[in-house]
């Protein structure tokens, strides 16, 4: 069967996202190798489809090529996870800024509903839904602040040390402290600050790297 060029770039493209989900969702493993015949059997796709997804990939940090070796999953260190973490809190003031210069009134109340299911969650010490919901406010600041630029860059410097962001939450008491940064930016978003709001992220991510840094490195890739 004859595909078009635009079909076969939505294909391309859904084989991409469907490994990188796979990679940040822990089904392929730091270091394991990503083997194209596997990969062709298990996305029912053609090779093609794979070393494109496999190439983009590369370009996004989250896979390694190696001649005559294949492709694997990259490793990120600590340190790396740590730089990664102190680069993004710059784009993500930035970000925290324009989306108190461009919030609505109708934006403003869903930021605050996020808040109060990211109150229930901790309440209930649901760390799986507490970290989606940290996620969706951190989404729905990209969108607010309309810097597509900046989010772009924060998207991908977040899927590389997911892992990290993830096991940062399960340290004692990192939740309560996390929850009240959250509310803080969502406060001075509100309140239409940009220098309030770029404040208030900045200690948020200020907390998240020092949080990074006291992590034991025994168990970590």
């Amino acid at each position: 069967m004859h595909l078009d060029t635009n079909t076969k770039q939505s294909v391309q493209y859904d084989v991409v996202d469907r490994i990188r989900d796979a990679i940040l969702n822990g089904e392929f493993l730091p270091n394991e190798r990503l083997v194209e015949a596997d990969l062709i059997a298990k996305y029912q796709v053609g090779r093609a489809a794979v070393r494109m997804a496999l190439a983009e990939l590369e370009k996004e940090y989250l896979v390694v090529r190696e001649p005559n070796r294949g492709a694997r999953v990259r490793a990120i260190s600590l340190e790396e996870a740590i730089e990664i973490t102190e680069v993004r809190a710059l784009l993500e003031v930035l970000v925290a800024q324009k989306a108190a210069e461009r919030v609505t009134a109708q934006q403003m109340d869903k930021l605050r509903a996020i808040i109060d299911q990211m109150t229930k969650a901790q309440a209930n010490a649901d760390l799986s839904q507490y970290s989606q919901l940290n996620r969706t406010l951190h989404k729905r600041l990209y969108d607010i602040a309309g810097h597509e630029t900046a989010k772009r860059m924060i998207v991908n410097l977040r899927a590389q040390i997911v892992r990290y962001q993830f096991r940062a939450s399960l340290m004692p008491g990192r939740t309560d402290v996390s929850l009240a940064e959250h509310q803080g930016i969502v406060d001075a978003v509100c309140a239409k600050d940009p220098v309030a709001a770029g404040a208030a992220m900045q200690k948020h991510m200020t907390s998240v790297t020092e949080t990074l840094r006291k992590m034991p490195k025994q168990g970590l890739y």
